[in-house]
């Protein structure tokens, strides 16, 4: 996905600049026209360059935005005034990027610019397009105070799905690192203290034995090559995956991957159907809520799908349509989001999927823990028991020759 630097113009005629990603330049200029009349300059900026910013920019997390949300909703309700309301959240957050967002944001709106152009002016690539989004449709309903709490109740709900999705793994990921650390003592310490006992007994070793020994003075004869080699590939695999080819491979793999790979489906779903829900709800059209929702997806695959989608809306399609071209949506989201079209209660429809999905993706995750902790201690085992046999055959064959 490329990205694009442009300058347009407001319904009010104010000059107006901003990046977007997108597939082609067309795709790009469409994406701009749902939010500016005119699309005046648009250019494409090197992925190199753009990865490279990518990196060094640290974007606010769900959790801070969720709080910072919340208090900015509440100062509103109360009759805060806009400036003063963000200049007493910005002190309030520990969220440093954040804090720094929020106050030139009110400088910005101090000396006249709206809410919306002083969060994208401030928190350019550190802002999720929701937040932006959702900002915009409050500006322009006049209703910003219900716009910051329906964020609010969407990154909090997208905060604890990602925190059950991540929280499933960390446990199955500390018994790999200490097996790991358990096989390399063993075969760094315990495997050649018995084989200097066995090269003094100079006794004729079975072949389970004799390959243990040669992996283990393998690995302590070659450790230095052996890290030097999976440091290059761990950078390499890094370089692929930020290829735009190695992206989306690897992206569309996660949703296959045995035992785990349902989890990432269920999550794909929860994202979409929770994120679309609080677009709509916000009052963008579906057109502005699928590109919104597309630049959410954590999934490169499905975020580039749900992107295509935008296209075909604008040309009278339905929104099914395009999801199901993807392969991966669920059927219950597909089925459930026809009739939330076809009945005009979309917004709601996706809402009570969004909350089934979250409950979903808790079902998925301890499914998958309850069947990668046994494989991973099967695999343990059966490595201990071959190194056991490999240390005690030649005792049982020295006490048989007595």
């Amino acid at each position: 996905m490329a990205t694009y630097r442009y300058k347009a113009l407001s319904s009010e005629g104010r000059s107006v600049e901003g990046i977007v990603q997108a597939e082609t330049e067309f795709e790009a200029v469409s994406m701009i026209k749902q939010s500016f009349s005119v699309v005046a300059e648009i250019r494409k900026v090197s992925e190199e360059r753009s990865w490279n910013r990518d990196i060094t920019i640290s974007k606010v997390r769900e959790k801070p935005l969720a709080i910072a949300c919340s208090q900015i909703g509440i100062a509103l309700e109360q009759g805060l005034p806009l400036v003063r309301s963000l200049q007493l959240i910005a002190r309030q957050t520990e969220d440093k990027t954040l804090r720094k967002i929020l106050s030139e944001t009110a400088g910005e709106v101090e000396e006249g610019s709206t809410l919306t152009r002083g969060f994208e002016a401030s928190g350019e690539k550190k802002l999720p397009s929701t937040f932006i989004e959702t900002v915009r449709a409050g500006e322009e309903a006049g209703d910003l105070a219900v716009a910051f709490r329906k964020l609010q109740i969407y990154y909090e709900k997208a905060a604890k799905v990602r925190n059950k999705a991540a929280s499933a793994m960390v446990y199955p990921m500390l018994l790999i690192a200490a097996s790991i650390l358990v096989i390399l003592v063993i075969m760094g310490v315990a495997v050649p203290m018995f084989s200097s006992a066995f090269a003094s007994m100079g006794m004729e070793l079975p072949f389970a034995t004799r390959m243990l020994i040669g992996l283990s003075g393998a690995v302590r004869k070659s450790w230095l090559l052996i890290l030097l080699l999976l440091a290059a590939a761990v950078i390499g695999r890094k370089l692929y995956v930020n290829s735009e080819r190695g992206k989306l491979r690897s992206s569309r793999k996660k949703l296959t991957r045995p035992i785990v790979g349902k989890t990432a489906v269920m999550k794909s779903a929860s994202q979409f159907a929770n994120t679309m829900a609080t677009m709509l709800g916000a009052g963008l059209p579906v057109n502005r809520a699928l590109a919104a929702t597309a630049k959410a997806m954590d999934n490169y695959y499905l975020s580039r799908e749900v992107a295509k989608v935008v296209l075909e809306v604008e040309e009278g399609k339905s929104v099914v349509e395009g999801l199901r071209k993807s392969g991966f949506f669920p059927d219950l989201l597909l089925e459930m989001t026809s009739v939330g079209e076809e009945t005009g209660s979309l917004e709601n429809t996706l809402s009570i999927l969004g909350t089934f999905y979250d409950g979903e993706v808790e079902t998925s995750s301890a499914k998958a823990l309850s069947l990668l902790e046994p494989l991973i201690i099967s695999v343990l085992a059966v490595f201990v028991i071959f190194i056991l046999l490999s240390v005690y055959l030649p005792m049982f064959s020295m006490y048989g020759s007595f």
